[in-house]
């Protein structure tokens, strides 16, 4: 028998949606893609940002909004490395902050040297930092055989 609307195993308003967001550019990608051995390097590994992956955040947060998934969201969980704090928020976040708002921010002046201005944590729903949800980057060894 196939599963229909009616026969799905869980009822639609008991399931919940997943949505995975990639973080924008930051500067480890445009090092990365120079030189590949960057990714290894200790100096990017919390890396912020670029210009460009602010730019991508608000195509994303504009795309949000205008398809009403932005109102839908319950929870933002998150890597917490900078790059992916920065993405979640500058997405999900309750907008600009305005000094003296009855929420404080979720993100102050210019985090990670981003000249952005703070974001309000205001109308926005929880976020989550969670370590297991971070990268780890596994270094393989690879030998070569006599030939």
């Amino acid at each position: 028998m196939e599963a229909g609307a009616g026969t799905a195993l869980y009822p639609a308003h008991r399931c919940k949606t997943i949505y995975l967001v990639r973080h924008a550019q930051g500067i480890h990608n445009v090092e990365g893609e120079k030189d590949f051995a960057a990714y290894k390097s200790h100096a990017l590994l919390d890396a912020q940002l670029t210009p460009l992956g602010w730019s991508q955040v608000d195509t994303l947060r504009d795309h949000v909004t205008k398809c009403g998934l932005a109102k839908k969201i319950e929870l933002v969980i998150v890597s917490p490395l900078l790059r992916t704090i920065q993405t979640a928020v500058g997405v999900f976040g309750g907008g600009n902050y305005i000094d003296g708002a009855s929420a404080s921010p979720l993100m102050v002046e210019g985090a990670g040297n981003s000249e952005r201005q703070p974001i309000s944590s205001l109308n926005c729903p929880p976020f989550l930092a969670v370590e297991a949800c971070r990268e780890h980057l596994v270094f393989i060894p690879v030998t070569r055989g006599a030939a």
